[in-house]
């Protein structure tokens, strides 16, 4: 049976708080980030976990280790003490963020660049089309009919769109 392991912490970085979603499933990690307003209030991000947490693109997962949780009811309260004064997120869910924003970084890079050769390619061929005066639909059947169609305007047997 898998188990699930769900963890969020709310923190300011300038001028916006930020929310770290961690979660572990069958020992590994996967981290999300999400940026509130200014000063979130608690109703707004249980709200915003409630309505959008199936919706959030996680990291990819990072081996980690699963600690058993402690019973004793005075160390757990520690535990949450440190955590609550401790700033920032750990470097295992820092390392799985910079993970995701390097390939969200790699998939905008290519995509941009087959955009940029498309481009690039559109106005090679305008500008050759403008250049030459060469009719490049001359010899191009625009349909089934095989050239046999009726047109009026083809006997003089250039091939035009109908």
């Amino acid at each position: 049976m898998s188990t699930r392991i769900g963890k969020l912490t709310v923190f300011f970085e300038e001028p916006f708080g930020v929310g770290v979603f961690e979660q572990i499933e069958d020992g590994k990690l996967s981290v999300s980030k999400v940026t509130f307003g200014a000063e979130p209030k608690d109703c707004e991000i249980y709200e915003y976990v409630l309505k959008y947490y199936n919706s959030l693109h996680f990291s990819p997962a990072i081996e980690t280790v699963v600690k058993e949780e402690v019973k004793n009811p005075k160390k757990r309260q520690k535990e949450i003490h440190k955590q609550m004064s401790a700033k920032g997120i750990g470097t295992k869910s820092q390392q799985a963020l910079n993970l995701q924003r390097e390939q969200y970084k790699k998939q905008r890079k290519i995509k941009s660049r087959e955009e940029k050769l498309a481009e690039e390619k559109r106005l090679f061929f305008n500008f050759q089309y403008s250049k030459s005066g060469f009719d490049w639909n001359y010899g191009i059947e625009c349909c089934d009919c095989g050239g046999n169609s009726n047109v009026p305007g083809l006997e003089d047997g250039k091939r035009k769109y109908h």
